[in-house]
């Protein structure tokens, strides 16, 4: 792992860092982004109680972490990113009270360093998703948790998708079987973004530039926000209560390392 300064890399992960000044605006309102952060803060509470610590691959501006942080005061929190542009947000936003370091997900280097790991719709930007996956198992300490989002469903890809520099969606078999070729033992999976599948699949219908599909989805207008809220609340309800939502454009799954 790279100290923040240092120069940049050759990159194996697509992403246009350009996004990240835009995706700093956006998230502290977005329902997308704080009803995701909220099945992450009730994945880690539930299931991995006891962590001491905890590292993000792929932090981005550091919205997740800084959730983190608020909900979970006593947990030591890391966070990794390969961009400096996301970095550098991810600093103006929690100051020196988290570990950031300059990393690429397939070269982490790490080894039972961490109670818990997460990854939050990281892993389609990595063609090689695999040594990512294998890099996450390392860096746990024995029996560690993982918490994973990833985009669902290959019938949803779109100019979106593109836009976004995706690699891939996943169905729910694939990502199973990824996590237990690399020995994860899978203790949860279901998906999000349930109730709003249809308009979800509607949008990404339309032919429109993909990038402005992206920040539309992201920038909804006050009203259409709030009930972007109230599904992603109503589905965490269930979610909580033990129902696995079957269809979602969202998968979130819970593994221990085996």
């Amino acid at each position: 792992m790279k100290n923040i300064d240092d120069p940049p890399r050759e990159t194996t992960v697509s992403y246009d860092p350009a996004h990240f000044p835009r995706l700093f605006a956006l998230e502290e309102r977005s329902f997308w982004f704080r009803g995701r952060s909220d099945l992450i803060e009730w994945a880690l509470a539930r299931y991995f109680p006891a962590a001491r610590d905890l590292l993000e691959v792929g932090c981005g501006t550091g919205y997740v972490l800084d959730r983190l942080r608020r909900a979970f005061p006593k947990l030591a929190l890391n966070g990794s990113e390969l961009f400096a542009e996301g970095l550098a947000c991810a600093r103006a936003r929690l100051g020196d009270g988290v570990s950031l370091r300059q990393a690429d997900a397939t070269e982490l280097g790490l080894h039972e360093a961490f109670d818990v790991v997460g990854a939050f719709d990281v892993i389609e930007h990595i063609e090689d998703d695999r040594s990512v996956l294998a890099n996450l198992h390392a860096a746990l300490r024995p029996s560690g948790g993982l918490l994973l989002t990833v985009p669902q469903h290959a019938w949803l890809w779109s100019a979106t998708d593109v836009a976004a520099c995706h690699k891939r969606r996943y169905t729910r078999n694939e990502l199973r079987t990824k996590l237990h070729e690399i020995g994860f033992e899978l203790l949860r999976m279901t998906s999000f973004v349930t109730l709003l599948l249809p308009a979800m699949l509607l949008a990404r219908r339309r032919r429109r530039d993909g990038m402005a599909e992206v920040e539309a989805e992201l920038d909804l207008p006050a009203p259409l926000n709030a009930i972007g809220r109230g599904t992603l609340g109503i589905e965490a309800f269930l979610i909580r209560h033990g129902i696995d939502l079957p269809v979602g454009g969202s998968l979130l799954a819970v593994a221990r390392k085996a």
